[in-house]
């Protein structure tokens, strides 16, 4: 599939599942002072998630452009330097307000991801990983045992700390919670005895997060239950095309290759030079596409 139908495939799914479909948020935040830029699917909500706003729809989703430059949430130096990493990218979401929470989160996760009517993925090379637990929030025992119903062996289940397991909040405040995240296992092998998606050795790829959003981080560091309970989900559009196209990395997706082959004709330098040439192709790649 090319991204358009990767794109569309996901959107048609949890429209199925009584989904609503609403269109991408601007990049350039508005009325909100904690940001300057969409930097996740979730921006767009957050009042929503407050329940500052009335609810209209309890499950949406949508495919969000987010721009990740500064701050907390900042991709900009990682991009050329490894295969993944954009200022610019596509998020798709699917979103409960208040409705379902983490048993169907998963469930529909496995099934997008593992269906051979959807994206069809070995279930043998998936993982996940779970929060772990500290004094804020409990160990997340319930997606341990909903990941269990579906198949995946414990080795597969990784327990993490907040660093790895929980997003949020996109500014200062705001909603936050625990997450549980999905990862394709490469062919690369375990870097040792811990190998886990917490490395940064490239045998896991993340490729899907599912936000429990619960609670509501205070200006004093402080974490408030939020009156309802809502799941922010995210899967990164650009990986999992390099992913279905066996690309070895995004930027030959065909979400990049026409814009490296356009740099290339005007430069008379080709990306398989590697080092440096191909890096700053693929920054000028990355820039050209998040300017656009």
């Amino acid at each position: 599939m090319d991204s358009n139908q990767i794109r569309e495939t996901f959107l048609d799914f949890f429209r199925s599942k009584g989904h609503r479909i609403v269109p991408s948020a601007p990049m350039v935040v508005k009325n909100d002072p904690t940001l300057m830029f969409t930097n996740a699917g979730m921006n767009q909500f957050k009042d929503l998630f407050l329940g500052n706003s009335p609810i209209r729809d309890r499950r949406v989703a949508d495919s969000q452009k987010c721009l990740r430059v500064s701050g907390k949430h900042n991709d900009l130096e990682e991009v050329g330097l490894d295969t993944y990493h954009h200022t610019m990218f596509e998020m798709l979401g699917n979103w409960s307000l208040g409705d379902y929470f983490k048993k169907e989160a998963i469930e529909w996760s496995w099934e997008f991801l593992t269906s051979p009517d959807y994206l069809g993925l070995d279930p043998e090379h998936l993982a996940v990983s779970v929060f772990a637990g500290d004094e804020h929030a409990p160990r997340d025992e319930e997606s341990y045992e909903h990941w269990r119903r579906m198949g995946l062996p414990e080795d597969r289940i990784f327990f993490l700390p907040k660093e790895n397991n929980w997003w949020g909040p996109a500014g200062i405040t705001g909603p936050c919670g625990p997450d549980t995240e999905m990862f394709l296992i490469t062919d690369k092998e375990p870097c040792g005895p811990d190998c886990s998606p917490a490395c940064d050795c490239g045998r896991y790829l993340e490729i899907w997060n599912d936000v429990f959003m619960e609670y509501n981080k205070q200006a004093d560091g402080s974490y408030l239950p939020l009156e309802q309970k809502n799941v922010d989900t995210g899967m990164g559009l650009d990986r999992t095309i390099a992913v279905l196209q066996g690309a070895p990395c995004v930027y030959e997706s065909d979400v990049f290759r026409p814009i490296i082959t356009k740099i290339e004709a005007l430069s008379g330098r080709k990306y398989e030079e590697g080092g440096e040439v191909q890096r700053a192709i693929r920054i000028i790649a990355d820039h050209i596409r998040c300017a656009a």
